[in-house]
């Protein structure tokens, strides 16, 4: 199960700590497929590869939010035999808070630090149903986010593939219920995109409520600043795993 979930790791046998990828709607492990090589070699990067693209583009995406932690959890648990962190950009920002707090109900090993990317806050502001919407009214959202190719919206058969993962993940956000548990034991690291237009600072403040520790980092660039950010966020992430900084597992 590693095997899927995971096939785009390069195993690190020696690295220190594991910084486990989750990527937005729509997208793949091939979101992260440059961070491997930007991060020092006493960190193996695990980018998230879920049903229904890349290399599982045979498999049904998930609906809703509760069954993929769970399956994610499950695929996880063997790689949690070290210090590891999360590290997820809007849509995987959320995956990796619940992913998180289920691991703590079940009383497994926790990340020892979670960052937030372009994610907003739970208990998450109302926005309209796009996962029900026309191909149209899809398009356009895609379109407003500045995350899809122009190229790509306008192949009729690049958007047949496309278009039902997206609206799965869509489904994924605007059917998610938030529950309240008490704050993770977990330091959390927020960044934001200074021309973010979907997702504003007030919506990111609010992740302060979910962990004794919390900080926010605003960066420039709009939603989808993790691409041409890249080699500044695994810095910036990686540098929480120095050598000589101890790594602990609350």
């Amino acid at each position: 199960m590693v095997d899927r979930w995971f096939c785009a790791r390069r195993p690190r046998p020696a690295a220190a700590a594991r910084l486990v990828c989750l990527p937005y709607a729509g997208g793949g492990a091939s979101v992260y497929r440059r961070w491997d090589h930007l991060a020092p070699q006493h960190v193996e990067v695990c980018p998230v590869e879920l049903p229904g693209r890349g290399a599982r583009m045979g498999e049904a995406p998930f609906l809703r939010l509760p069954p993929l932690v769970r399956a994610l959890a499950d695929a996880l648990e063997p790689l949690l035999d070290r210090p590891f962190a999360f590290f997820g950009h809007s849509m995987g920002g959320l995956v990796a808070f619940e992913l998180a707090r289920l691991l703590r109900r079940r009383g497994w090993p926790q990340p020892c630090h979670l960052f937030v990317s372009a994610s907003p806050a739970p208990p998450r502001r109302h926005e309209p149903a796009f996962h029900d919407a026309s191909d149209a009214e899809v398009k356009a959202r895609l379109q407003a986010l500045n995350g899809t190719p122009g190229a790509v919206l306008e192949n009729e058969e690049l958007m047949a593939l496309t278009l039902p993962v997206i609206r799965a993940d869509f489904a994924v956000l605007e059917t998610y219920e938030y529950h309240e548990e008490s704050p993770l034991d977990v330091p959390i690291t927020v960044f934001g995109g200074l021309q973010d237009r979907a997702v504003r600072p007030s919506d990111l403040q609010g992740w302060q409520a979910h962990s004794t520790d919390s900080r926010l980092r605003m960066l420039p660039g709009d939603h989808f600043f993790i691409h041409h950010l890249a080699p500044e966020l695994v810095h910036l992430v990686t540098a929480h795993f120095a050598p000589g900084v101890r790594l602990t597992q609350p």
